[in-house]
């Protein structure tokens, strides 16, 4: 079917700026907190181990494990997760993932043993699973495909704020609180990062709309605004068994989810063992560990709103994302021509953050441009369940690296090698269109 072509109310125009500005302070305020707070319950173990290897029988290889166990919970329960947001809304499936995550995260602070630490990881990705896909989702009942990408960019940005945020103060927690009411200072670590996330959710369920028409903060004009331009970049398709089949059909889906799965496996790789390398740099301090953590994230922010913004004014997405993974794999490869040098190294990380913040959003606007919206709940959670496998994987293969070589050059090697091969996978699996902006067609019969 060919659209005609958009009126004034509709289209992508910057008269429509005021409202969509109305809508994202709304919304993402409360969004990018949540999603801060479950990135800093998913990674905070990166820290709790510069202490929690003091206990019996916790070595590399438990915390490897451990860390890898959360993706397999939240693997297993996303697409569900997902598909029951669907029918009961977003502001119930917040409330229902937060509110339980929340003290699974803080009842982290109780685990003994290594047994006791694979059970509460895989209970804590149980939880959260969906939380991000029915993120991204909500997102899509509010803002058309045009205005996707920068939202996601200043959404994700969020994952790096909480890594500017979650060093020092992870750092301080561990230092000072250490000892005070007999607590160790990783039990406090998990107690005060724990509970805020049930706190939100409760918080979610109060202040979010599950759509625009719901939301008594629009006018009725906004309403329909919202509304017109929504509908007129929305596919016409119709859900149906057949347009789900073409969905796990499309070559393009799988192909999509490798370089998803490799920049997954490439990001948590980092994300649990930079504590650990810049505590091996010869920092001692667990406060200064966090700050010198938190300044490549603090890099990253930048660039991730810059590159999504410069990607939505051109519409091209492939090499955008494709080029952030060569940047990241190239930032490595600073970190190991300058190992022994902690200004040089630093500085390495910092490049590979650069490409890392930019590359995760522009991931998510592919997907959700390149589904039809009939299955685009399912797809994502789909492609993002295939992919995080890779957060299984990684932690894993670091601890083997580590164990077997003793060499940090090499654990640095296979990681850059994971980002230019996402990159890689991308170029392959999508082509682009005449115009220069990426054009495919699924096989469900949605235009992304």
């Amino acid at each position: 079917m060919t659209k005609q072509s958009p009126s004034a109310s509709h289209a992508t125009h910057p008269a429509n700026d005021a409202l969509y500005k109305k809508v994202g302070w709304r919304l993402l305020p409360l969004l990018m907190v949540s999603y801060m707070v479950a990135y800093i319950d998913r990674v905070n173990i990166g820290y709790a181990k510069l202490q929690m290897m003091e206990l019996p029988a916790f070595d590399d290889a438990v915390y490897g494990l451990g860390a890898g166990l959360f993706f397999v919970g939240y693997v297993m329960f996303e697409v569900p997760s997902n598909m029951l947001m669907q029918r009961i809304g977003a502001r119930k499936t917040l409330l229902r993932i937060m509110l339980i995550w929340g003290l699974v995260a803080a009842g982290m602070m109780f685990v003994k043993t290594p047994m006791q630490f694979y059970v509460m990881r895989f209970l804590l990705g149980v939880f959260e699973a969906g939380f991000l896909p029915g993120v991204v989702l909500y997102l899509t009942y509010w803002y058309p495909e045009p205005r996707r990408g920068q939202v996601l960019a200043i959404l994700m940005a969020a994952v790096v704020g909480a890594g500017v945020f979650a060093g020092p103060v992870s750092g301080a927690i561990m230092k000072y609180l250490n000892g005070v009411g007999g607590l160790s200072g990783w039990q406090w670590l998990f107690l005060t990062q724990g509970l805020p996330a049930s706190l939100l959710g409760i918080t979610a369920y109060l202040w979010l709309q599950d759509r625009p028409e719901d939301a008594h903060w629009l006018t009725d004009e906004e309403k329909q605004s919202l509304k017109a331009e929504i509908e007129y970049h929305r596919p016409t398709t119709t859900a149906s068994g057949s347009a789900l089949k073409a969905l796990f059909r499309d070559w393009r889906v799988y192909t999509l989810a490798l370089s998803d799965f490799l920049l997954i496996a490439a990001n948590y790789a980092l994300v649990f063992w930079i504590p650990s390398l810049i505590k091996g740099w010869g920092v001692e301090d667990l406060l200064l560990v966090g700050v010198f953590a938190a300044i490549p994230q603090a890099v990253g922010i930048a660039a991730m709103i810059l590159v999504g913004r410069h990607s939505d004014r051109t519409r091209e997405r492939r090499w955008h994302y494709a080029l952030s993974t060569f940047v990241a794999a190239a930032g490595l490869g600073i970190c190991i021509l300058t190992q022994g040098n902690f200004v040089g190294s630093l500085a390495g990380l910092c490049v590979t953050m650069l490409g890392l913040a930019s590359a995760l959003p522009l991931f998510l606007t592919v997907v959700t441009e390149y589904l039809a919206k009939p299955v685009a709940a399912t797809g994502i959670a789909f492609i993002n369940s295939l992919a995080l496998l890779g957060g299984v994987v990684s932690p894993i293969m670091m601890a083997q690296i580590n164990s077997r070589t003793g060499d940090v050059a090499m654990s640095m090697y296979f990681v850059a090698g994971l980002f230019a091969l996402a990159g890689v996978v991308m170029l392959v699996a999508l082509r682009p269109a005449p115009s220069g902006a990426a054009e495919f067609q699924t096989e469900a019969g949605a235009k992304a």
